[in-house]
């Protein structure tokens, strides 16, 4: 694969110093995630150093604890990688392993509260999963920087 075009990056770039807000990135391992977690790297990496760390960046993932065990400690590494890689390379970028609460845990809801078993017309397994703990990440991590954020 040939260099990225140089009109994305700059765009990115552009994007970044548009305001001082952090980015929050969801990443899950699988391409479309990893395609534009690198495209955001290389833009943030081709800056001069001294710009390098103008926000943050956070990379956030969730183990649903109840995932493949060889998916979940692949993504598990990964994201233990990024954070060497970031520190290394003078980025500001933070990757996060998120987790569901206890009370929206999967065994918890399937067994402790007799919920049926995740379907296409029932999944309340994506909502308490995934959804609730990114959502906790995002308003703890506004009201740290003094934001407010309606969800």
């Amino acid at each position: 694969m040939g260099s990225l075009p140089e009109s994305i990056i700059e765009e990115i770039q552009d994007l970044y110093f548009s305001d001082s807000l952090p980015w929050i990135i969801g990443y899950s391992g699988g391409k479309d995630s990893t395609a534009s977690l690198q495209l955001i790297w290389a833009a943030i990496a081709a800056l001069p150093e001294e710009r390098r760390r103008f926000k943050p960046i956070h990379v956030i993932s969730t183990d649903t604890l109840v995932e493949n065990p060889v998916i979940a400690a692949w993504v598990e590494l990964s994201l233990r990688r990024m954070g060497v890689a970031a520190m290394s390379q003078g980025l500001r970028i933070h990757p996060h392993r998120l987790t569901p609460t206890l009370e929206n845990r999967f065994w918890v809801n399937l067994i402790g509260r007799g919920y049926p078993a995740p379907r296409n017309k029932f999944r309340w397994c994506t909502d308490r999963l995934k959804i609730s703990a990114s959502t906790k990440f995002i308003k703890e991590l506004s009201e740290a920087n003094g934001e407010e954020i309606l969800v």
